[in-house]
């Protein structure tokens, strides 16, 4: 059966054709690497979940899954010095290569980085396939399964869910009347968002480093989000605008592009009237946020003012406005030359940066004995923005990717914004 590739996915196909657009999962495995075992497990979970054998049509813009035989490559990167600077090389390579997307493919990949008597496995994906929580449920039955443990989700199996986008834009006319009525300001913000410099629009390359948020850090934030009256997410995209705003100070002096913008990424599955526990696809939308961050503005006035505009997008369900801009853009960008196409994102929707946030102690199932683990992510940051954060809450512990585009950030410019976010956060952890 071939299922008709919906406007978020064909926004993705379209970004890749630009620059490999990507996604990374990485768990830790707390058991010795048995390489055989490990591909024979890979193989099955993606037999069993019907993941194999992907047919792309691009004319007819359909796509399905063949099944059948996968034969599983897992790359080993041998145990290094520094565990965490082998995985953000790794990780940075695999976001930079390309998938294959004509004739019959499988969308994954893995690799195994070892360290003593444990081992990290990364999956990687073609991102138009699946958003973050349907690759959460693969990986963590391939994670059961390696480690014998007879969990629910085994049982409980991913399924595709085929499910034309078209039921999304069927608009209730209060949030029709609610994204007319804020347009006007939305585009406001857009031509008054101060637009990032790409001196080399043809250099593509994304380099990737992660930090963590430490449990002491985390209750910090915790509590002072509920002291503010607003969101973690809130203050992570507080803290995104804060720790990129030294690099965009020339809109001090621009006459009218005073503002930053950023986006956060939305799981909009809630939205869909799924009949299935567990859907395997891509379900997504995202809103943008815009501040003028002038000088001297503290977190939490920061935080507040993005949580004014956060509730009103939430309440309007504007998220879900994105989806149209996709497929006005899906229709003009073909219209340009290749030049103008990698242009047309940084000219037209000048985004900063962005943030993918999930919370995984909501996804993983606990019902069985807990083992410690850690769980980091990466996204492309595609030709939408240079700059994403991927957010990723494990108990009380949020491992945080970055991925950046070279060249518009550097590597110092990217410990500059680590060191930055994590300041912030010491200063909350200490006047709590």
């Amino acid at each position: 059966m071939k299922d008709k590739l919906h406007i978020f996915q064909r926004t993705m196909l379209l970004w890749n054709r630009i620059h490999p657009y990507n996604a990374v999962h990485v768990i830790r495995i707390p058991q010795p690497l048995d390489l055989p075992r490990l591909k024979n497990i890979i193989q099955k979970q993606l037999e069993i979940y019907h993941l194999t054998g992907l047919a792309l049509d691009k004319k007819q813009k359909r796509f399905s899954y063949k099944g059948g035989a996968v034969a599983v490559n897992v790359k080993i990167i041998e145990e290094q010095n520094k565990i965490s600077a082998a995985l953000d090389n790794e990780i940075a390579i695999q976001l930079n290569t390309s998938f294959p997307t004509d004739n019959v493919i499988t969308p994954f990949r893995f690799f195994v980085v070892r360290e003593g008597s444990f081992f990290y496995l990364g999956l990687v994906y073609l991102h138009f396939v699946s958003s973050a929580d349907s690759i959460v449920y693969l990986l963590q039955s391939i994670f059961n399964k390696y480690m014998n443990k007879n969990s629910a989700d085994i049982a409980l199996s991913l399924q595709h869910y085929y499910l034309n986008l078209r039921h999304i834009l069927t608009f209730n006319m209060r949030y029709l009347i609610g994204w007319l009525l804020t347009l006007p300001s939305y585009i406001a913000d857009v031509r008054r968002s101060f637009r990032p410099s790409y001196p080399d629009i043809d250099n593509h390359h994304i380099s990737f480093s992660h930090f963590s948020i430490e449990p002491p850090q985390f209750r910090a934030l915790v509590k002072a989000s509920k002291r503010w009256g607003v969101t973690l997410n809130d203050i992570f995209l507080a803290l995104l605008l804060l720790s990129i705003s030294p690099f965009a100070s020339n809109r001090l002096t621009s006459p009218r592009r005073k503002k930053i913008s950023v986006a956060s990424v939305v799981n909009i599955r809630k939205e869909l009237p799924l009949g299935i526990q567990r859907p395997f696809g891509l379900y997504l939308g995202s809103f943008m946020v815009s501040h003028n961050v002038p000088k001297g503005i503290t977190l939490d006035h920061l935080a507040k003012d993005i949580h004014e505009q956060t509730v009103k997008i939430k309440r309007q369900k504007l998220y879900l406005r994105s989806l149209i801009e996709q497929m006005l853009a899906l229709t003009l960008i073909p219209l340009f030359s290749q030049k103008r196409q990698r242009k047309f994102y940084a000219k037209y929707y000048p985004l900063w940066g962005g943030i993918s946030n999930i919370n995984l102690n909501t996804l993983w199932d606990r019902s069985i004995e807990e083992t410690p683990f850690d769980y980091l992510r990466a996204v492309s940051t595609g030709p939408v923005a240079p700059l994403v954060f991927s957010l990723t809450t494990v108990n009380e512990t949020v491992k945080v990717g970055v991925s950046l585009r070279d060249t518009v950030f550097s590597g110092t410019d990217c410990e500059k914004i680590i060191r930055e976010i994590s300041n912030y956060i010491r200063t909350i952890e200490m006047t709590l």
